[in-house]
C-alpha cells in the first residue's frame, strides 16, 4: 500500500474496525442489553459505548500527535504543523464525543423525559455539576474545547508541551469512569486504567500521526526510529495494566470463559499480535522505509496493525459497559464502616511479621520504580560499554530508593495508611526526605545527560528536554533553595491544614497526587543542598547547613504541632474506620506527630553529615588546586606578594627617617 492511499484510509481502517469490534462485543457481552428498571430505550444504550469510543480515539489522536510532534519534528518542520492540525482536529471531535457521552450517561442514569424545556435543561446542568461521573464528563468536554483553541492558535514548543500537559490532563476524569468506579479493588482500577488509556492513546495515535506526516517527510526512516522508542514504552505500560484490568474485572480465573472474561482474551490476542508486529518493524522493516520500493510491505503492515489497533479499541469499549463478574462490596446495611470509607475491607491488626508481608500494590508506583531501575541501569551499560566510569555507589543508592518507593506505595505503609494515620505519617516522611536522599545521590540527570547521545537534526530528544527544562526560568524559580524549602516546609502545612489531606483519603487520584508533590519538593529541596545534577544555582555551604537547619526546626514544630492537638484530623475518616485493633485515633494521631518530630530527623541528621563532608572535601579540592597552581609557576604569586610587601615596609621605613 502506498504511503499517500493509507493516509487518506488509514483512519478509515482504525474507526471501522473500531465500531464493527464494539457492535459485536456489546451483542455478544451485553453491554447494551436492556436495562430491569428504568429503560432509557436502545440508543442511550448503544450511543454511550460508541460515544466513548470514540472520544479514546480522538483522545489518542489528539495525545499521539503532540507527544510526536514534541520528540521527533522541530516547528519549522512542515510535518509539524500537519501534526498540530491533526491534533486540534482530534480535540475537537474529542469535545463533541466526551459531551455526547455525558449525555447519553445521564440519559442512562436518570432516565429523564427528553425535551426542550427548563426541567430537563435544569436536571442535565445538576447531573453535570453535583454529580461526580458527570462532573468527570464535563471536565473531560472542557479540557478538550480548550485543548482545540490552544492546538490551532499557538504552534511554538511551549505551547506545544502544555497542550501535552493539558491533553493528559484532560483524560484524567475519564480513569474514574466504568467499572473502574465501582470495583472493590477500586485503587488498583484506577491507577491501571490511567496507565491503560494514557499508554494506548500514545501508541494509537502516534501511528496515526507517522501515517499523516509520511508524505511531508523525505525520509522517513528517522520518524518512524522514534516513534518505535516511544511505541515500545507505550507497548509496556499498556501490557502491564492491562494485565491488572484484567485481574479486577475478572477476579477469579473461573470468570475466564464468561461474555465479560471472552472479550478479555480478545484483547490480549490483540496485543499479542501488535507486539509481533511491532518486533517485525524494529528488527526487519524500518531500516528500509526510505526506499519506496522496499517500503510498501512496511506499510501494508502498519494498516493491518490499524486494523488490529480498531478491534482492540472497540473492544475495550465494550468492556467498559460489559458486566464485570468479579464480586462487588456488599452494599446497604452490610457493609462495615471501613467499607463504606475506602471500597475495600479493614485489613488485619499490622503486627510486626506485617511490615514485611502485607501488601497493597498500586501499578502505577510499581511501574514508575521498575521504569526508573531499568533505564538507570541501561545508562550505566552504555557508559561502561564505551570505557566511561560510573561510580557503584550511586547505581546501589539510586536501587535503594526505587525500591523504598515500592515499599512504601505498595507494600504495607499503603495497605495501612488509610486506616492508621501514623503509618501515613511515616510514609510521609520516607517519601519526602529517605526516598530523595537515595534518588539525589543516584545523580540520574547527570547519568542521562552522559549516557545519551545528542541529537544534531534541531528536533528534541529526552536529553534536549531534560537541559531545556534545567535551564528554564521555572526550573530556576522552583531550584532556588529558598523556594525550594519554602515549598517543602510550606506544603507540609498547607496540605495537612487543607482539604487536600481530605481530598488524598477519598479520592485515589488526590492520593497519587500527594506521593508525586511530596516525593518531587523532597527531591529538589534535597537536590539544591547536596545533588551534584545541574541546577541554576546552589547556596554556598554554610548556606546550605543553615537552610537545613531552619526546615529542620520547622519539621520538627510541626510534628509538636500535631501531638499537641486535641482534635483528630480528618476525624470523619480516621474516627468512623470501627477499628478493633491497635491505638484509638487520637492516640494513634499523636504517635504520628511524634514520627514526624523525631523520625523526619534522620534524614535531615544525614543530610547535614553529607553536607560537612563535600564542605571539607571542597576545601580540600581549592587547597590541592592552590598548591598545583603554585608547583607550576614556583610561588609566583607568593613571591609577588612577599615583594609587595618588602616595598610597602621599605616605603614605611622611609618615610620614618
Amino acid at each position: 500500500m502506498k504511503p499517500r492511499t493509507l493516509r487518506a484510509l488509514g483512519p478509515v481502517i482504525l474507526i471501522v474496525a473500531a465500531v464493527v469490534a464494539v457492535v459485536i462485543s456489546l451483542a455478544y457481552g451485553g453491554g447494551a442489553a436492556p436495562l430491569d428498571l428504568g429503560d432509557p430505550g436502545p440508543v442511550a444504550r448503544w450511543g454511550l459505548p460508541i460515544a466513548k469510543l470514540f472520544v479514546n480515539l480522538s483522545l489518542a489522536g489528539a495525545l499521539g500527535a503532540l507527544v510526536l510532534a514534541l520528540f521527533a519534528f522541530k516547528p519549522s518542520d512542515r510535518a509539524y504543523d500537519v501534526l498540530l492540525d491533526l491534533a486540534s482536529f482530534s480535540a475537537a471531535l474529542l469535545t463533541v464525543s466526551a459531551g455526547t457521552a455525558a449525555f447519553f450517561n445521564f440519559i442512562l442514569v436518570f432516565n429523564p423525559q427528553v425535551s426542550l424545556g427548563p426541567d430537563f435543561g435544569q436536571q442535565l446542568g445538576r447531573y453535570l455539576t453535583d454529580n461526580p461521573l458527570g462532573t468527570a464528563w464535563l471536565l473531560t468536554t472542557i479540557g478538550a474545547a480548550v485543548l482545540t483553541m490552544l492546538t490551532f492558535a499557538w504552534r511554538s514548543w511551549l505551547a506545544t508541551l502544555f497542550a501535552a500537559g493539558l491533553a493528559f490532563v484532560t483524560a484524567m476524569p475519564m480513569v474514574t469512569q466504568g467499572h473502574a468506579g465501582d470495583l472493590a479493588n477500586h485503587n488498583l482500577a484506577v491507577s491501571s486504567l490511567g496507565m491503560h488509556v494514557i499508554g494506548a492513546a500514545v501508541w494509537i495515535g502516534g501511528l496515526i500521526a507517522v501515517v499523516m506526516v509520511r508524505p511531508h517527510v523525505t525520509r522517513i526512516t528517522t520518524t518512524l526510529q522514534r516513534y518505535s522508542s516511544l511505541a515500545l514504552f507505550a507497548f509496556v505500560v499498556v501490557a502491564a495494566s492491562g494485565v491488572v484490568r484484567a485481574f479486577t474485572g475478572l477476579g477469579d480465573w473461573q470468570y475466564l470463559f464468561s461474555p465479560y472474561g471472552v472479550l478479555v482474551i480478545v484483547k490480549v490476542l490483540t496485543l499479542i499480535a501488535l507486539g509481533v508486529l511491532g518486533a517485525v518493524y524494529r528488527t526487519k522493516l524500518i531500516a528500509k522505509t526510505d526506499n519506496p520500493k522496499s517500503a510498501a510491505p512496511f506499510w501494508g503492515l502498519v494498516a493491518l496493525e490499524l486494523a488490529i489497533m480498531g478491534i482492540a479499541s472497540g473492544v475495550a469499549a465494550a468492556l467498559a459497559r460489559t458486566p464485570s463478574p468479579v464480586a462487588l462490596l456488599s452494599t446497604g446495611a452490610t457493609r462495615t464502616p471501613a467499607e463504606r470509607l475506602t471500597n475495600a475491607s479493614l485489613p488485619p491488626e499490622l503486627t510486626a511479621e506485617r511490615w514485611f508481608t502485607q501488601w497493597n500494590i498500586d501499578i502505577l508506583w510499581l511501574a514508575v520504580a521498575a521504569f526508573g531501575i531499568v533505564l538507570y541501569l541501561i545508562g550505566v551499560y552504555r557508559l561502561r560499554r564505551r570505557g566511561d566510569h560510573w561510580p557503584i555507589y550511586r547505581t546501589i543508592l539510586w536501587v535503594i530508593g526505587m525500591l523504598l518507593l515500592v515499599w512504601v506505595t505498595c507494600g504495607p505503609i499503603n495497605a495501612y495508611q488509610a486506616y492508621l494515620f501514623s503509618v501515613h505519617m511515616m510514609g510521609h516522611m520516607l517519601l519526602t526526605m529517605a526516598i530523595p536522599l537515595c534518588l539525589v545521590f543516584g545523580s540520574a540527570v547527570t547519568l542521562l545527560l552522559r549516557a545519551v547521545d545528542k541529537r544534531h537534526d534541531g528536533t528534541r530528544g529526552v536529553r534536549e528536554w531534560v537541559l531545556w527544562a534545567i535551564h528554564s526560568p521555572f526550573s530556576k524559580f522552583v531550584t532556588h533553595p529558598i523556594v525550594a524549602a519554602a515549598i517543602f516546609v510550606g506544603s507540609l502545612w498547607l496540605f495537612y491544614y487543607s482539604d487536600l489531606f481530605r481530598w488524598s483519603l477519598y479520592d485515589h487520584l488526590g492520593h497519587i497526587w500527594m506521593v508525586a508533590h511530596f516525593l518531587i519538593s523532597g527531591y529538589i529541596f534535597v537536590l539544591t543542598l547536596v545533588g551534584i545534577d545541574p541546577i541554576p544555582f546552589r547556596f554556598p555551604y554554610a548556606g546550605r547547613l543553615i537552610t537545613l537547619i531552619a526546615v529542620a526546626a520547622m519539621h520538627a514544630f510541626f510534628g509538636m504541632a500535631i501531638m499537641m492537638n486535641e482534635g483528630l484530623m480528618a476525624a470523619e475518616w480516621y474516627g468512623s474506620m470501627g477499628r478493633t485493633w491497635g491505638d484509638t485515633p487520637m492516640q494513634d494521631q499523636y504517635v504520628g506527630g511524634g514520627i514526624a518530630w523525631s523520625i523526619g530527623e534522620i534524614p535531615t541528621l544525614i543530610t547535614g553529615i553529607v553536607i560537612a563532608i563535600q564542605w571539607s572535601r571542597s576545601d580540600e579540592r581549592q587547597q590541592r588546586n592552590r598548591d598545583r597552581h603554585a608547583d607550576r609557576t614556583g610561588d609566583a604569586e607568593l613571591a609577588e606578594y612577599n615583594a609587595k610587601l618588602a616595598q610597602i615596609a621599605q616605603r614605611d621605613a622611609q618615610r620614618g627617617e
